[in-house]
């Protein structure tokens, strides 16, 4: 299986991710023509070689309107340094505000600019009013990029928004960011989006992310390392502090990693093929930069974590309710085992299967709506086989078939949904609609 690995030793950021990303994809020409085609207002996206610890790899520069705004990254002697903080704020009402922030980062470019107005262009003809996610998301959904990119990308500013609402304490429809939502951050998560898809991987993993320590200076004060924002996406993911002081993973960085990863640990055994390093713009005494591996991976091992309980005073009703609220919320599977309890009563195990970052959440829910007094939890390794889903036309209509893969073996099954709605429209058996879509299937495949 097609697998990248994401080496995050000096923490991720926008551009790091992308310049690694592009180094995989290995078509910066085409790339390039590609952003700087979307119609972004005054948008250049450039790739240029930079070395760090003598290490040459790629880094990645937006310019608005032929300019690179940076920020104010106060270094703890008090020397300016340029990066990226996306940090977003409650503002129900609508005029603008002034721009006061300083950050002391490193990696990325920071995000100064605010969505343009139809009326401003040219290098300095940007405004400072702030933008909302469901305006950052109609911006992305208007480019001209395949709709899963698009998804991805909102999805991304989705987990930043979140974020951001959750530190501030209002609802994400009231978060406005500062430079989140800006014309080169958005292309940030683009152009990260876009790559991930050219390159098309069956599996994403990371590395733990090396966070930095120290503090952080933004609109609202000195905050903590790692910001409240990218703690709070980075729940339930690896993370440590490491000896060197400043941020190294932003809010940006972190939900990429957060949505395209699958899991977070050592290099999974793989067949390289290719390197990426995306370089970051501080100098420290190690490279600066993410290094992305491309290759081939024998199987697909995962985490995953089992939560269970015993019950024996629920109703069945009961029972079937708790299941529903939990397949609700992101479980993998729910299932009842019977047991012989204490006192010779007849029993359940409620078994929960769900991804280790949702475990909290689910437990929660567990204890909520069923009689348990405790949650036990364990986490498992599973080696998994590898999906993609195709489409085939039948006599029926048109029905989804999963196909799973990996370590020599090879699956095919046309999706339950599809095959019950079509055998119910034309009144034919479900085993007539199910063997026409595997029928279709293996023709198409010839």
């Amino acid at each position: 299986m097609k697998t990248i690995y994401l080496e995050c030793n000096m923490g991720a950021s926008g551009d790091m991710l992308m310049a690694s990303l592009l180094e995989l994809y290995g078509d910066q020409e085409t790339f390039l023509r590609t952003m700087n085609g979307l119609g972004l207002p005054g948008v250049e996206v450039r790739s240029e070689p930079s070395q760090k610890c003598g290490i040459t790899g790629t880094h990645i520069r937006v310019l608005i309107g032929g300019a690179e705004e940076r920020s104010g990254d106060i270094h703890e002697h008090g020397h300016p340094h340029g990066h990226e903080h996306p940090h977003g704020h409650e503002h129900p009402h609508g005029h603008e505000h002034p721009h006061g922030h300083e950050h002391p980062h490193g990696h990325e470019h920071p995000h100064g600019h605010a969505i343009p107005h139809p009326h401003e262009t040219g290098a300095h003809a940007h405004t400072h009013v702030h933008s909302g996610y469901q305006d950052i998301c109609a911006l992305i959904m208007g480019l001209a990029l395949p709709q899963r990119v698009r998804k991805n990308a909102c999805a991304v500013y989705r987990l930043i928004g979140e974020a951001e609402a959750h530190a501030h304490g209002v609802p994400v429809e009231q978060v406005h960011f500062h430079e989140v939502g800006t014309i080169d951050a958005v292309v940030d998560v683009v152009g990260c989006c876009l790559l991930f898809d050219l390159i098309g991987a069956g599996r994403i993993t990371a590395s733990p992310i090396h966070v930095g320590f120290g503090e952080v200076r933004c609109a609202h004060g000195v905050l903590p390392v790692p910001a409240p924002a990218t703690a709070h996406i980075l729940r339930g993911v690896p993370i440590y502090g490491g000896s060197v002081r400043g941020e190294l993973c932003t809010p940006t960085g972190a939900a990429l990693l957060r949505h395209f990863a699958s899991e977070f640990g050592p290099m999974p055994p793989m067949a390289v093929e290719r390197i990426g390093y995306g370089m970051g713009t501080k100098d420290f005494d190690r490279a600066n930069c993410v290094r992305a591996f491309l290759g081939e991976s024998s199987s697909l091992r995962a985490q995953i974590c089992e939560l269970c309980c015993n019950i024996d005073d629920m109703t069945p009703e009961a029972l079937g309710f708790a299941q529903e609220i939990l397949f609700e919320n992101g479980a993998l599977d729910v299932f009842l085992t019977p047991v012989q309890m204490k006192k010779n009563r007849p029993g359940v195990l409620l078994t929960c299967l769900c991804a280790p970052d949702k475990k909290d959440e689910l437990a929660r829910h567990i204890l909520l709506h069923t009689s348990t007094r405790g949650v036990r939890e364990r986490l498992c390794e599973r080696v998994m086989l590898s999906a993609e889903t195709t489409q085939v036309e039948t006599p029926y209509g048109p029905v989804h078939i999963k196909i799973s893969s990996g370590n020599g073996v090879r699956k095919e099954k046309p999706e339950y949904d599809d095959v019950r709605a079509a055998a119910r429209m034309h009144d034919v058996p479900f085993d007539t609609v199910y063997q026409a879509a595997l029928d279709a299937y293996k023709e198409n495949s010839r």
